[in-house]
């Protein structure tokens, strides 16, 4: 039976306008979703159903097929069920519907390979992703009522402890698995059911704007970067124009070239050489006299040609691994580099070839704190690996 991923991505949102491709941790919040579904390799087909233009570009962006849905499920007020009827009505080779939800960025592939075969092989109608929470619960006192809220899920005179109570299981709303025919019946979980647990560290869901930033630590911290393990970077290679700069470049009455950066970088430049990184600067043109004037103790190759082939040669020359080599970069010529390095990042105001090929897109435009930005991203992996070690 066709197995296909289906992410619901409205534009319109109440909380945070256009959340679906809202840079989290450096990656559009749908990417990390599609990213885990693409890995997982259980899927026929994977879809983005979206009514949004810059949503369809970027679900593209990750390889992703985009059903564009129509006004009538596109609403506030329409319901995921509709969306989901809509897409199956509009693709009659699709048997089973895996809904993942894009506000889920800490899901891996590990996590729907196991859901797929619950569906397929084991003959479950629906499956669906749930947490376990230690939570007691109590009854609600509505203001103003002569009454007293009582026990739900506890006895207060015996409170379990946390070690001696097995939990509750809710669903986490990471995915809703469904066959063709439960759908069209006009439900989600139905027929023969099964819950799917997930681990709480991956039970991350954005609802509002509050979350984010705790989010972005979860995801740092438990999402899925990628078939391959994480590395430790030893390498840093920076394109000069347009990432140490702004690309500016202002000229005086007597021909004299002068170039803007910001201090931060430079920090930036230096908290990487105390970790022990080295860090390599590249240009297209010839800003050996700009370079010798910012005296940043660099290893520079100017005036490049073939970026890629320099960037093989560093890493040859040091003896490294594709996955320990970072790299900075904005521009057309940038993008091979950009593919090549086991960990990538582009400036907010990169170009959109370069940006496609990135991992990692900073919020900070080019010589404005982006090299400082990919830096803390580069440590908080750092961390993620020595984590990963101790474990």
């Amino acid at each position: 039976p066709h197995l296909a991923a289906l992410v619901l991505a409205r534009g319109g949102s109440k909380g945070i306008p256009l959340k679906n491709i809202k840079l989290l941790a450096g990656v559009p919040l749908i990417g990390w979703v599609l990213r885990a579904a693409i890995d997982a390799g259980v899927f026929h087909s994977i879809w983005v159903s979206t009514d949004h233009d810059e949503i369809e570009k970027v679900a593209k962006q990750f390889g992703a097929q985009v059903h564009r849905r129509s006004p009538e499920v596109s609403q506030d007020s329409s319901t995921s069920l509709e969306a989901i009827t809509e897409f199956l009505n509009h693709h009659r080779e699709v048997d089973i519907v895996g809904n993942i939800q894009a506000t889920s960025p800490c899901l891996h592939p590990s996590d729907l390979i196991k859901v797929a075969d619950l569906i397929q092989k084991e003959g479950f109608d629906s499956v669906f992703s749930v947490v376990r929470r230690h939570q007691f619960r109590w009854s609600e006192v509505k203001k103003g009522e002569n009454k007293m809220t009582e026990p739900q899920n506890l006895n207060p005179a015996k409170r379990y402890r946390r070690q001696d109570w097995p939990g509750e299981l809710y669903e986490n709303g990471s995915f809703y698995f469904a066959k063709r025919h439960l759908i069209e019946k006009g439900y989600l979980q139905g027929g023969k059911m099964a819950y799917y647990e997930m681990r709480a560290e991956h039970s991350v869901d954005i609802d509002i704007d509050i979350d984010w930033p705790i989010a972005e630590q979860r995801v740092l911290s438990f999402g899925y970067f990628g078939k391959e393990p994480l590395k430790e970077v030893k390498l840093l290679v920076c394109s000069i124009d347009g990432c140490l700069t702004n690309g500016r470049i202002y000229v005086t009455e007597d021909h004299k070239e002068m170039v803007s950066y910001d201090y931060r970088d430079i920090v930036g430049i230096d908290l990487l050489k105390k970790r022990g990184i080295q860090v390599r600067l590249i240009s297209d043109r010839d800003c050996s006299k700009t370079l010798s004037a910012m005296q940043l103790g660099c290893v520079a190759k100017v005036n490049v040609t073939n970026k890629l082939q320099v960037l093989k040669d560093w890493q040859e020359d040091m003896g490294l691994s594709w996955k320990e080599v970072a790299y900075l970069g904005n521009e057309e010529s940038d993008v091979e580099c950009l593919k090549q390095a086991g960990m990538s990042g582009v400036p907010a105001d990169a170009c959109a070839a370069a940006q496609k090929a990135a991992g990692y897109i900073c919020k900070s435009r080019g010589g404005c704190g982006a090299v400082r930005e990919f830096a803390e991203h580069i440590f908080l992996l750092l961390e993620k690996v020595n984590s990963a070690r101790k474990q």
